[in-house]
């Protein structure tokens, strides 16, 4: 490293955000950017540690020792090279990844870790402003051609190794825009739309073609797919929510929040969603079930269209602070309490509650009715979900003129498609495929991204559109030399 006293000389420096007054106002990005020489500092504090747990720690395996030190040596169009080895989209990573390989920085046992996240944003962020970011199409075209259903961050992964490799790749989405939940799952003031559309530019001009508001299954026959394509690669997302079995979940104001969500990524967009289908937080006491990433989502959207109150319910115990003994280092953290950046904008987090029924008043809902509940612990301390138990007592209730269920995802969607192509399951319900060949049970279909693993984050998916492509690659021609394993940026 260029210089190994960095992490002594200066502290971590925390992703700078816009204020809350001003970002409540707009749908805008609420993160700043870091001046160069802040960049600098930060990446300088990257140790010359002999094994770097961050590499392992990205599912990508980007390798950030180095794209740090190029970053410091003010050798920024090399460090986007580095990154680009490993990693497809780095903005997608950079926008909205969780940062595993913070969790597993070595610095992280005893000081703050390396802002590794924010360093890699600034890569790519000046990659584009320098026009260092062009298309690389291949110099021929094998003659196989791969049909790729679903434009998320796994299929567009794949989409654009495949069609530097030489493949003739089409990608179809079903929505009327390319980019899965990347488009309308992500509200824009966590990402921008813009940073999908300038690659999917550049994909074009390498040579992949998008073919938007077709569903597979229904527009586009299975027999007509599996006619027109030498391979195809399902990356469907796990789109089907978890439902909430209580009396009064038909009530008029109880949504899934994706139901929620992309509308609000339409309006933004210019589009018009008609009167009678809008699903508003304006004015209404909302109230959020679920405290993951969509969850946060759904509480900043909340706030931005004028919501009266904003409360999210957990059903598991507040998570502790910092590290868990269950989680120790380098090991990846899921069991903490997080605040993102909209949880700092307002609203009530409550835990440890179960919802037991929803009422209304002519056919729409007004309250949340629910119980206090408690669990067991195992001998790390971790709440054993099958002991839950109600608290005598404890019942409660909120005003709820919105419900919004956010708590997960069981899986693809299995009827059409999924069906119909007659691909094996696994025992969650995901399409069943290795994480080597990444093959379905149907010869000539390969599986990728959340519909193989279930529900998780956009670098695994990346990484999983990566490794599938690799495979594709090798089932089409034999062999894998122009798409190595997890270094395979062609």
């Amino acid at each position: 490293m260029a210089d190994v006293r960095g992490f002594l000389k200066h502290e971590r420096a925390k992703a700078p955000y816009r204020p809350v007054d001003e970002r409540l106002g707009d749908w805008r990005w609420v993160q700043a950017d870091f001046p160069q020489q802040k960049t600098r500092e930060q990446a300088a504090r990257c140790m010359d540690c002999g094994i770097p747990f961050c590499n392992d720690g990205c599912p990508l395996g980007n390798v950030i020792p180095d794209f740090n030190d190029l970053v410091f040596r003010d050798k920024w169009e090399d460090a986007l090279a580095r990154l680009h080895s490993t990693n497809n989209f780095p903005e997608f990573t950079g926008a909205v990844c969780p940062a595993p390989c913070e969790q597993a920085c070595v610095l992280g046992i005893n000081q703050d870790p390396v802002t590794i996240k924010q360093v890699e944003w600034e890569i790519i962020r000046r990659g584009w402003e320098e026009g260092w970011v062009k298309p690389k199409p291949p110099e021929r075209r094998t003659g196989r051609s791969v049909a790729v259903v679903g434009s998320g961050p796994a299929g567009l992964s794949a989409a654009q190794q495949l069609s530097r490799a030489g493949h003739t790749v089409t990608v179809f989405e079903k929505a009327d825009r390319i980019g899965g939940l990347l488009r309308y799952g992500i509200p824009d003031f966590k990402m921008e739309k813009f940073v999908i559309d300038r690659r999917l530019e550049q994909m074009r001009e390498e040579g992949v073609s998008f073919q938007t508001g077709v569903h597979v299954g229904v527009e586009l026959s299975v027999f007509e797919l599996r006619k027109g394509f030498d391979a195809v690669l399902l990356c469907l997302g796990a789109e089907q929510p978890r439902d909430l079995p209580v009396p009064g979940r038909e009530l008029a104001g109880v949504h899934f929040a994706m139901e929620f969500l992309p509308q609000q990524n339409r309006r933004v967009a210019g589009d018009e969603v008609p009167a009678g289908e809008a699903i508003l937080a304006s004015d209404k006491h909302v109230v959020i079930l679920g405290g993951g990433d969509t969850g946060s989502d759904c509480i900043g959207t909340s706030h931005r269209q004028g919501a009266r109150s904003v409360t999210s319910l957990e059903l598991l115990p507040q998570p502790p602070q910092g590290r868990h003994e269950s989680e120790p280092w380098p090991l990846a953290q899921k069991y903490y309490f997080n605040v993102s950046s909209s949880h700092a904008e307002g609203g009530e987090r409550l835990y440890a509650l179960q919802t037991a029924r929803l009422e209304g008043e002519q056919g729409r809902v007004t309250r949340l009715c629910g119980v206090r509940v408690e669990f067991e612990r195992d001998r790390l301390n971790r709440p054993l979900m099958n002991t839950l138990r109600e608290v005598a007592g404890s019942e409660f209730e909120l005003p709820a003129d919105l419900v919004l269920l956010a708590m997960g995802f069981t899986g693809p969607v299995q009827e059409g498609l999924v069906r119909d192509l007659g691909v094996e399951l696994d025992p969650r319900g995901n399409l069943k495929a290795g994480t080597r060949d990444f093959a379905s049970s149907e010869s000539g279909v390969f599986a990728a991204g959340d519909c193989r693993r279930g529900q998780s984050l956009v670098v695994w998916a990346q990484w999983e559109g990566r490794e599938a492509a690799r495979a594709v690659d090798s089932y089409l021609t034999g062999g894998t030399s122009r798409l190595q394993s997890r270094n395979a940026y062609v």
